[in-house]
């Protein structure tokens, strides 16, 4: 005999999850005969407030047909099952999303008007919570794209971040970090420097980010090797034991509204001055951090392409970061061409190890860029005197002290393992013999994300042409590496459907 289903009150559905990952937006999905959907009013991209077990969100509705959904249920993403705690056989209350304040500040920002404190808390509040749209959210990272945001604004925008996320105070101090600008391939230099300088006693607890832009950010290339996804205490006890730790920045809440707004970027292929500030700075504040060393890459196919550029977002990082009580230096770097060979997560952390267990093959450019970078971070921590710290961070590296250093921390974050293997391949060769001459960054980021890279992690380019070396007609250039034999044929389509990314001469 069939048990009789009650029907429920009002805008009350029953919810059950759709296994779908769409990252970190809330989704519900319901029937277009769901009463519900009917008596509202409510048709497919509207956003609708979700309350379950003393939780909310707000999510954005798809509308399905018949098929997986009864008509009094609704189906939530990964993302919004797990921010309601929801349960096989919950009972949630939908609503109309209440309307958004805030979005006069970005209408007024669209228009060019300047944000204060206010406006941008306003602002920051409700991405952080979930409340913007991928539209809102795209507006709102657009009308601050380029030169949009002046000095007090940057600061503003920076407090604002700070402000929505939790905060970690350290027993003692002083905290160095050390972040890289970006838009550069390869240049895995913070999983070298973190175990240098944690291993000569300063502490350093680095929280990295994924991708933006970019084939791999630090974060993707850790996770190769290591867990990176901590929670607060997790993370505070792997730096009270070890001094250091590289986890993803994302997941101890740190600066959260910067994360959704990194996802919005991401998608645009957008970088902005202002944003990139307040994004890197109200971390390291977050972080509980004093002082900040940033590598800065200038060449013209890198996100920083002259030196004019390079010196305005310097005095950018600086004045913000004093306002901020945080002393950042900033070094410009060589950003003509990659660092290292790999491009991608896993071929990025393989030239890392290779580097911290001195293989004769090891990449000597990304080990002398870290080793540089770690040698002004122990002169700024003080662990070394001026002129000597290069000298240190090389006897810490030869010594194997490094490697030591990093494997406790891999340990402490919950394991270390090999990075993974691509199961597919393709040599990209030279058409001509001669010097290479020229690389094109930004193009080669490209070529290894359309391989796969980030998402998977194996993906990307193994590149073997750097500037200068000669080459003869055949030679790999650089090799592709993918997960699936789709991929590498998207990734080669798009290379020769270009012009040379490597212009040898």
């Amino acid at each position: 005999m069939t048990a009789l289903v009650q029907p429920l009150a009002a805008n009350l559905v029953r919810i059950r999850p759709m296994g779908i990952d769409t990252y970190q937006e809330c989704v519900i999905y319901m029937r277009k005969d769901c009463p519900v959907c009917a008596s509202e009013g409510w048709n497919s991209q509207v956003r609708i407030q979700v309350a379950n077990r003393g939780r909310t969100v707000v999510a954005t509705l798809n509308v399905v047909g018949p098929g997986p959904l009864e008509v009094d249920e609704a189906g939530l993403s990964d993302a919004a099952w797990l921010a309601l705690a929801a349960q096989e056989g919950d009972v949630a209350q939908l609503s109309p999303s209440p309307p958004l304040d805030s979005l006069r500040h970005v209408r007024a920002k669209v228009y060019g008007n300047r944000l204060d404190i206010d406006g941008f808390s306003s602002i920051v509040d409700d991405v952080a919570a979930g409340r913007y749209s991928p539209i809102h959210a795209a507006a709102f990272v657009t009308a601050c794209a380029g030169d949009r945001l002046d000095l007090e604004e940057t600061i503003a925008l920076t407090r604002a971040m700070v402000s929505v996320g939790d905060r970690i105070t350290w027993p003692r101090g002083p905290i160095f970090d050390k972040h890289c600008v970006g838009g550069l391939p390869g240049n895995r230099t913070s999983m070298l420097v973190v175990p240098i300088v944690a291993a000569c006693g300063l502490i350093v607890p680095k929280t990295s980010s994924r991708a933006i832009t970019s084939p791999a950010g630090t974060a993707d290339a850790m996770e190769t090797v290591a867990p990176v996804i901590l929670d607060l205490p997790a993370m505070r006890r792997v730096v009270e034991r070890e001094g250091g730790c590289i986890v993803w920045g994302a997941s101890v809440r740190l600066s959260p509204a910067d994360d959704i707004l990194i996802r919005v970027e991401r998608s645009l292929d957008l970088d902005s001055e202002g944003q990139l500030v307040a994004s890197v700075l109200s971390k390291k504040v977050a972080a509980g951090s004093t002082h900040v060393l940033i590598d800065m890459p200038v060449g013209p196919t890198a996100k920083v392409r002259s030196v004019e550029a390079a010196r305005a977002l310097s005095r950018r990082l600086i004045e913000v970061g004093g306002a901020m009580d945080l002393t950042v230096q900033v070094v410009e770097s060589d950003g003509t061409q990659p660092v290292g060979r790999g491009i991608g997560p896993a071929l990025e952390a393989r030239d890392v190890l290779a580097v911290l267990r001195q293989e004769s093959d090891a990449p000597v450019d990304l080990r002398e860029r870290a080793l540089q970078l770690a040698g002004l971070l122990l002169e700024l921590g003080q662990a070394a005197p001026k002129g000597s710290g290069l000298e240190k961070a090389r006897s810490v590296l030869t010594s194997g002290g490094a490697w030591r250093k990093f494997l406790a921390i891999c340990e402490a974050q919950g394991g270390f393992r090999e990075p993974p293997q691509a199961r597919y391949s393709a040599p990209i060769p030279a058409l001509r013999s001669g010097t290479v001459l020229e690389i094109d960054n930004r193009r080669l980021g490209r070529i290894a994300k359309l391989a796969g890279a980030p998402r998977s992690p194996a993906a990307g380019v193994d590149f073997r042409a750097p500037l200068g070396r000669s080459v003869e007609a055949g030679q790999p250039l650089f090799i592709l590496h993918a997960e699936s034999p789709g991929q590498l044929a998207y990734a080669t389509t798009y290379l020769e459907a270009g012009p040379p990314m490597v212009r040898v001469g």
